[in-house]
């Protein structure tokens, strides 16, 4: 059994702000862990525009809290999302989010993402697999 609470990864190497400081992800659940997906909290900045592609997993998001525009970047679709809103990116589509006000979502990834990867020039995370080791360290 696994408990932790975002108090723990809080200011730790599982809680990531973006660089241009729109996001910060708190990964409380990753690769390491063994269970066959990661669970993120991820706030995303009011105003702020975000671009990604997760070309190597699906990834499904529920809001919490907050309002934004989601924009499908391969078909044009635009979606209004709100507090229990759920969107699944099980095409690996290329997406934008747009915050109106802050958001507050939690994301789960398939493959599970390790912690150590950042976001490519076109908003990719790299397919990051753990060796043996840090599987047993986790």
């Amino acid at each position: 059994m696994i408990v932790r609470t975002t108090d723990d990864i809080t200011d730790t190497d599982r809680d990531i702000t973006s660089e241009d400081g729109n996001w910060r992800s708190k990964r409380i659940v990753l690769a390491g862990d063994g269970v066959g997906f990661s669970f993120h909290e991820t706030v995303i900045r009011a105003g702020s525009v975000n671009e990604f592609h997760y070309a190597n997993h699906i990834e499904a998001v529920w809001l919490v809290e907050g309002d934004g525009i989601l924009t499908d970047l391969d078909s044009g679709e635009v979606y209004q999302l709100r507090p229990g809103t759920m969107y699944l990116l099980n095409g690996h589509e290329r997406h934008r989010v747009e915050p109106v006000t802050e958001m507050r979502m939690l994301c789960v990834f398939n493959p599970p993402v390790t912690g150590r990867e950042v976001h490519d020039e076109n908003g990719v995370y790299p397919l990051v697999t753990l060796d043996e080791n840090e599987r047993a360290a986790s």
